[in-house]
């Protein structure tokens, strides 16, 4: 089975004013990625490089309202509580050649495997039942894509590049366990503290965290 870092999801409250919050600190503008017709959701992409991609997403208040919960939180009032602050991470999604076996052996319920598409792009990811990210969001989704249809080499590559994932838990032992079984552990860095999910980026000009 092999798991590797797919992408990691950024909240906003507004598509364009988190795109305006990001430029101010990474100097660059997110480009527009596409419609979730499933979910009411949009977002903005680019790449992060090693097959991996940033993902600014948000509620479309121009789309029909989703008959299920958003995913990552969106519909959550605490998610919205927490965006209005500005953009924040609500989770990071992992890319598995084998979603059924990731399922079969994991020690925590990841949700159910939804059948999704955008434009030309189809995929298999799990969704939470409530929306709710596993966890706080310390667990990721995990996604599969068809052969060949990774979506990041056809992103811009502007410069950002994500330089760790910092998992804050207050049983960090427990947290790796899980991480261990589930065959992720080498992609984050835990640590002891209230739960928080944390992205650290560099940009040609300078680190910056966010979450």
């Amino acid at each position: 089975m092999q798991n590797q870092l797919d992408h990691i999801a950024i909240g906003a409250t507004d598509l364009t004013e988190g795109n305006i919050f990001l430029r101010s600190i990474f100097g660059v503008d997110i480009p527009l990625g596409g419609k979730h017709v499933h979910m009411g959701t949009h977002n903005r992409l680019m790449n992060l490089q090693n097959k991996s991609y940033f993902e600014l997403i948000a509620i479309d208040q121009d789309a029909t309202p989703p008959h299920r919960p958003r995913w990552f939180g969106l519909d959550e009032p605490a998610t919205h509580e927490k965006l209005q602050k500005g953009p924040a991470p609500l989770s990071w999604i992992v890319q598995t050649n084998n979603l059924d076996a990731v399922l079969d052996n994991s020690p925590v319920e990841l949700g159910e495997v939804l059948e999704l598409h955008r434009d030309d792009l189809t995929w298999r990811l799990t969704v939470p039942n409530d929306g709710k990210p596993v966890m706080g969001g310390l667990i990721p989704a995990f996604i599969e894509w068809p052969p060949n249809m990774h979506p990041s080499h056809t992103l811009p590559d502007l410069g950002v590049r994500l330089e760790k994932i910092t998992l804050s838990h207050s049983e960090p032992d427990m947290l790796g366990q899980i991480l261990d079984q589930l065959c992720i552990r080498h992609l984050v860095e835990l640590k002891q503290d209230q739960t928080n999910l944390s992205f650290t980026f560099s940009t040609p000009s300078r680190h910056i965290t966010l979450g």
